[in-house]
């Protein structure tokens, strides 16, 4: 049995007015959120499934005297399983200022961390029963109410009896003091504070409680211990009364610890840190390297601008264990900030040099002669004097310095003293004696947190939709200053939602360009083949294989592994666990077609230029070379959007290149998009011929997705264009009619299929076309009269069909016609002959390669099995069908579906 489920003894739980046990047992559920168990009755043979939530039994095969003590059931399971369920604790609070709620949204988070399901008001949007109503339902639920006091909350706790204020967006949870009361009898009530100076305000009603000041370690850990019962001391086992001996002896009294507080135990100029998220396993790896038996001088932060090196840094020194050492000293080389309306020049804080970095550091550990010697002599003087300082060194931005300055720079760093360590923050360096730690955007949880911060001085922001939340995401690459920028914007200008601020961010005035101000300062330092990868990158919009950014590129594969590689350690690029596949993020795509449009341009003509070479080598119905274009996708994807906008005529040529491929391999969306965009390219060019051709495409995708009405409207819009040229004949209204028939069928109107069909057939007889359209319209036909009950009519056209498909060597439609045959079989219930005819049917198809032929021949296969008996052998068939279906998302996947369940049942 599974660990997620505990198995019950139930021989001892008799139904009213019985002697015996019904059930021998119980799989009880010991995750929340798994809510069925399964009941094993005494027989050994029956089992039925419970909810446990709704105290019912769904299963059919329950008795009535079954069904009429589930509630009775339900109370005795849950009394004997293991189960904890999450302490629930509901924090009610007061939104007194943005610090104020990021600390109680803190102290939620740290809670759920730690497992408690702790909940406020910021983890809902819009209750449907109103925010009152809401914060009343969340206290009855919860085991404990933290309340937390400021001078605000006591206030307002005072007036709620009046205003009856209950819970708002903009004013935090606050209770009634009636709801306090009602509480406070439970014990259920536990004020918190962030800070002793808070415990002032505690209102009467909860003075004789314990207070728990969260803002320490020690005063969270109490509060954790009350609230899972877990107390500081566990008292031992009561002994017996013993006689004393005759001497006394007095106990020496316990030894209290000092708590020692970092900022006070440390002489520290590190600059205030609002805010950090995430960035765990990267704060490790810095403290195993800050660790006195690391052997190296610390740590080197690399990664794009803006990507949050130097908070890591901060944070990092932040963290540091008392004791480790004596002084953090705090020095940057930064020259410029970004804020929402631009760049700001520093002044006064920054170091501009090497030498001048000595000096800060001579005058900070109280040695400020060593400012006056020698200049040749000063590194070694201040390196003596750090000998006995024990201290950690945090150098910022290190890139602005001179290349001869931080070459001088990294040496005094390798001659470090025991002791002293140094977090550095600059471009990647591959001959120092320090961990590297190589920074890339945020995950998605920390930039949502991230995200949420930013809302309590954003409005639009706090209103803005999940989707609008990923898109601010992905298109900032995760990259927090970017997030901030974007953020910024919103309520300045035209910039009233997330799409409009990152529209802004896209086309920044040169005053404001974020952009610039994160990439600007690395196209000088890209190499030449660094800057025609990345330019080669701009084409894809998914992560690509080498070989093709290579090619694109223009340069050997080693080359250009070895750029994408440095790339992707800078955080510039994202690259799959095997360094095989790499994608640009997004914004640097848009900065490089800014910045560098002439190498983007030619990456850009080569690739259509390979693109369309691929596509009429190895498209129409060459079946046996789609595999060579199924290796090349990525290039020919990258290149469509170039196709779209360039002349009419190449694009109609691509589309018929790419109609079969598209079908076969289940690219349905794209093919969709594509003959959407030709279509439109064939009306304003006059070219009615391909835009009939590009709209009776559409209506066979819709086919496919089971659309009958756009299949109609599809037919119509196809015979509109064709009316309006000389060029279309017999063989264009042959299509129209066919699809027409095709919308017919599906939606049940066999008469109109079969009139349309046979309309269809009518100028290919008379051409004498014995064509693989032919076949197609016939094989429809006879679909339309099996509808019909026409059986024997069926069976001679699909024979007429599948001659004619074999004559002009029209293998798809051998397949599918011979599959058809199959089905026809069934209908007779010949389940062998059935059988055999779809195994020859799916040994076509398989040759052919079309996934959603393959499925319907393995769907017909398995149930020419099953009808048989033989399930064991039509499983994998079945499974097979409802795979494919699934992944190509097309309505046969119930039908699929359908044939597995009986199987399995």
């Amino acid at each position: 049995m599974s660990d997620r489920y505990a198995k019950i003894d139930l021989t001892n739980f008799i139904l009213p007015g019985e002697e015996q046990p019904r059930f021998a047992s119980a799989d009880v559920p010991l995750q929340v959120g798994m809510p069925f168990a399964t009941l094993h009755l005494i027989d050994g043979k029956t089992s039925l499934r419970f909810d446990l939530n709704k105290q019912v039994i769904p299963d059919e095969g329950a008795s009535v005297a079954i069904r009429a003590v589930a509630p009775q059931i339900a109370r005795f399971l849950r009394a004997n399983t293991p189960t904890k369920v999450p302490l629930r604790v509901f924090i009610s609070y007061s939104w007194d200022s943005s610090e104020h709620s990021r600390r109680v949204l803190g102290l939620a988070q740290r809670l759920r961390t730690d497992g408690i399901d702790a909940w406020i008001d910021r983890f809902e949007t819009s209750p449907a029963e109103g925010w009152g109503e809401w914060s009343v339902n969340q206290m009855d639920e919860a085991d404990y109410v933290l309340a937390v006091i400021t001078e605000n909350y006591a206030r307002r706790l005072r007036r709620t009896s009046k205003s009856n204020l209950l819970g708002n967006t903009w004013e935090g949870a606050i209770i009634r003091e009636e709801l306090l009361e009602y509480h406070l009898d439970r014990r259920t009530v536990v004020p918190v504070v962030f800070g002793t100076d808070d415990s002032m305000f505690l209102p009467p009603s909860l003075s004789m409680l314990t207070t728990y000041d969260v803002s320490s370690e020690v005063g969270y850990d109490a509060l954790y211990r009350l609230l899972t019962g877990q107390p500081g001391a566990v008292p031992v086992p009561l002994g017996e009364l013993r006689q004393p001996a005759s001497t006394q002896i007095t106990a020496s009294p316990l030894r209290i610890p000092k708590l020692h507080y970092h900022s006070a135990g440390i002489r520290s100029n590190l600059p205030r840190l609002p805010s950090f998220f995430g960035r765990e396993q990267e704060l490790k790896k810095i403290a195993d390297a800050l660790s006195p038996n690391a052997r190296t001088w610390g740590v080197l932060i690399d990664g794009p601008g803006g990507i949050g090196k130097t908070s890591l840094a901060i944070r990092a020194a932040e963290l540091v264990p008392p004791g480790s050492f004596r002084r953090i000293l705090f020095l940057s080389a930064k020259e410029r900030e970004l804020m929402p309306d631009g760049t700001r020049s520093l002044h006064g804080f920054v170091i501009p040099g090497y030498i001048e970095m000595l000096n800060e550091i001579a005058r900070q550990t109280g040695r400020s002669e060593l400012t006056k010697s020698l200049e040749s002599e000063r590194a070694s003087l201040v390196l003596a004097a750090l000998e006995d300082e024990q201290s950690l060194l945090v150098l910022d931005n290190l890139e602005t310095l001179s290349i001869p300055d931080r070459e001088h720079l990294f040496a005094f760093l390798n001659r470090l003293p025991r002791g002293c360590k140094a977090i550095v923050t600059s471009r990647r360096r591959s001959d120092i004696d320090a961990r590297l730690i190589r920074l890339d955007r945020l995950d998605a949880e920390a930039a949502r947190a991230l995200i949420e911060e930013l809302a309590i001085d954003y409005p639009q922001l706090a209103s803005a939709s999940e989707k609008e939340v990923t898109a601010l995401y992905e298109e900032t690459g995760g990259n927090p200053l970017l997030l901030r920028w974007a953020a910024g914007q919103l309520g300045r200008g035209r910039c009233h939602s997330i799409q409009e601020a990152l529209e802004f961010l896209r086309n920044a005035p040169p005053q404001n360009d974020p952009l610039e101000f994160v990439f600007g300062d690395l196209l000088d330092a890209f190499s030449d083949a660094e800057i025609k990868v990345l330019a080669a990158l701009t084409n894809f919009s998914e992560a690509a294989k080498v070989e093709h950014i290579a090619e694109l590129g223009g340069l050997s594969q080693v080359a250009a592994q070895t750029a994408l590689d440095d790339l992707a350690d800078r955080g510039l690029i994202m690259r799959d666990a095997e360094a095989e596949h790499f994608a640009l993020v997004r914004l640097v795509a848009e900065f490089l077609r800014r910045k560098r449009p002439g190498v983007v341009a030619e990456t850009g003509d080569r690739l259509e230029k390979r693109a369309y070479a691929i596509v009429i080598e190895n498209g129409y119905e060459k079946y046996d070379r789609f595999p060579i274009l199924e290796d090349a996708w990525p290039t020919v994807e990258a290149a469509l959007p170039r196709f779209v906008a360039g002349p009419n005529d190449r694009l109609q040529t691509i589309c018929d290149a790419l109609r079969f491929y598209l079908e076969f391999t289940g690219r349905w969306d794209e093919w969709a998009a594509l003959e959407s965009e030709a279509e439109h390219k064939a009306v304003a060019a006059k070219d009615f011929v391909n835009a009939g051709w590009r709209a009776f495409q559409t209506g066979w995708i819709h086919y496919l997705r089971g659309q009958a009405a756009e299949v109609l409207v599809s037919a119509d819009r196809a015979e509109a264009y064709w009316n309006d040229t000389k060029a279309s004949g017999a063989r264009e209204r042959s299509f129209v009619f066919y699809l027409r028939g095709v919308g017919y069928h599906m939606t049940k109107d066999h008469e109109a299929a079969t009139k349309a069909y046979r309309e269809a057939i009518e100028p290919l007889r008379a051409l004498n076309d014995e064509s693989a359209h032919l076949a197609m319209v016939l094989n429809a036909l006879a679909s339309s009269e099996k509808a019909a009950g026409n059986l024997d009519a069926c069976e001679r056209d699909y024979r007429e069909a599948l001659r004619i498909s074999q004559a002009v060597d029209y293998r798809e439609g051998v397949a599918y016609i011979t599959g058809n045959l199959a089905e026809l079989a069934l209908e007779r219930q010949d389940w062998h002959a059935s059988e055999i005819l779809t195994r020859e049917a799916l040994l076509s198809s398989e040759r052919i390669g079309r996934r959603e032929l393959i499925a319907s021949q393995c769907r017909r296969l398995a149930v020419a099995l099953l009808r048989q008996e033989k399930k064991s052998e039509a499983l994998p068939y079945a499974r097979r069908a409802v795979e494919i279906f699934g992944s190509l998302r097309s309505p046969q996947v119930k039908a699929a579906r359908a044939v597995l369940r009986s199987i399995e049942s």
